[in-house]
């Protein structure tokens, strides 16, 4: 037979009557050399008072035992009458490791449920999994990344989420040489801040879907780019980290020429725009080339360097606002530029920086900043 009997765990008043009895001492002879009222001893060895750390630490001075053994007893003892049902709570912990339950309830990305296998298909749905216990990916990716340990898992939500939207956006089918072309178009639109607004129309008629879903704290993310329909037709996520029309711009390039390069198709590419740079470790060859043809786009850097060589005084506002109009771009995307060069201090001219997300907001199918 495997059944066992469970072991009986005594009560502290148990051992505390042995220790007087060893002593011949009375209970309200130990009351006396405690300095405490008889009934509480009483309640103690007939098990009805639990003992206190105070207590306990009289014990350890009368009996000359520790005070940890004291609590120890009556830790046991307090465990050992607590019924509790844990597997619940072991599967709900399990839910929370692997998930970011709280943001994604909140969201309303997952719906909640109190009865945990329900709480569990919204998550396996949510992510595309069977069960829990499988590792989530996304979508067609070849490779097969592992997205269940963070910051991965809050990209895979935050592209599972852009991945919605982009899927409910009509476009025509996507066409390399239409989207080179738009690039003009989107360049035509950088003098204004109002030219940000524009974008997703005009990717939109080349077949690419624009989308803007709101960043997940720890993502570490700034956009991204990937494919659906079997990899038929782009999608370019921004998450708006960073409410800056330079940001806006260079990310949106950034993507754009992942796009041109037929990139993300196998797995879809996350960027944290300028991370890798600034912290030192070597950026992948197509990160270059994208960082690089954003900047282009933006502002040819020939241009630049010219106009860097023979200002006076770049960091002058009005020097910086008489080359933008040369060129016909915002003086927001030269201070940007600037700024990443380390020829001015982040501090300088940043009223130069407009705030773009609520235009985005008006113009893209968008999820965060108070819109779903």
């Amino acid at each position: 037979m495997n059944d066992r009997a469970p072991v009986q765990v005594l009560a502290p008043g148990v051992f505390l009557k042995q220790e007087l009895d060893c002593r011949g001492w009375s209970q309200a002879e130990l009351a006396e050399i405690l300095a405490r009222p008889p009934r509480l001893i009483s309640e103690i060895v007939s098990g009805k008072r639990a003992i206190t750390p105070e207590t306990a630490k009289g014990f350890e001075a009368a009996f000359g035992t520790s005070a940890t053994l004291w609590m120890n007893l009556e830790a046991g003892y307090q465990l050992s009458r607590t019924r509790i049902e844990t597997a619940p709570v072991a599967r709900r912990a399990r839910i929370y490791q692997k998930f970011p339950v709280r943001e994604l309830i909140r969201r309303g990305w997952v719906r909640h449920a109190r009865d945990l296998a329900t709480l569990e298909l919204n998550f396996c749905n949510f992510f595309g999994i069977t069960t829990i216990e499988e590792a989530p990916a996304f979508g067609h990716a070849a490779k097969k990344q592992r997205y269940d340990t963070a910051p991965l898992i809050l990209q895979l939500a935050w592209l599972k989420r852009a991945e919605q939207l982009a899927k409910n956006v009509v476009t025509k089918s996507f066409s390399t040489s239409a989207l080179k072309t738009a690039i003009d178009r989107l360049r035509s639109c950088l003098r204004e801040i109002g030219g940000v607004q524009k974008a997703a129309e005009i990717l939109q008629e080349t077949g690419v879907r624009l989308v803007a879903v709101e960043f997940l704290p720890g993502a570490k993310l700034d956009g991204a780019c990937f494919w659906i329909n079997s990899g038929k037709s782009p999608v370019i996520a921004l998450s708006l980290r960073l409410d800056r029309i330079d940001n806006f711009w260079h990310t949106l390039f950034h993507e754009v020429d992942h796009v041109l390069h037929g990139e993300g198709k196998s797995e879809p590419i996350v960027d944290l725009i300028d991370a890798e740079h600034s912290a030192g470790r070597e950026i992948p060859e197509a990160e270059r080339r994208a960082n690089h043809n954003a900047a282009e786009y933006c502002i040819t850097q020939e241009t630049l360097e010219k106009w860097i060589e023979s200002a006076s005084r770049i960091n002058s506002r009005s020097t910086i606002v008489e080359f933008a109009d040369a060129i016909g771009v915002h003086p927001g995307l030269v201070v940007g530029q600037l700024q990443h060069r380390g020829l001015v201090p982040y501090s300088f001219h940043r009223d130069f920086l407009e705030k773009v997300r609520p235009l985005v907001i008006a113009s893209t199918p968008t999820d965060g900043f108070g819109k779903t």
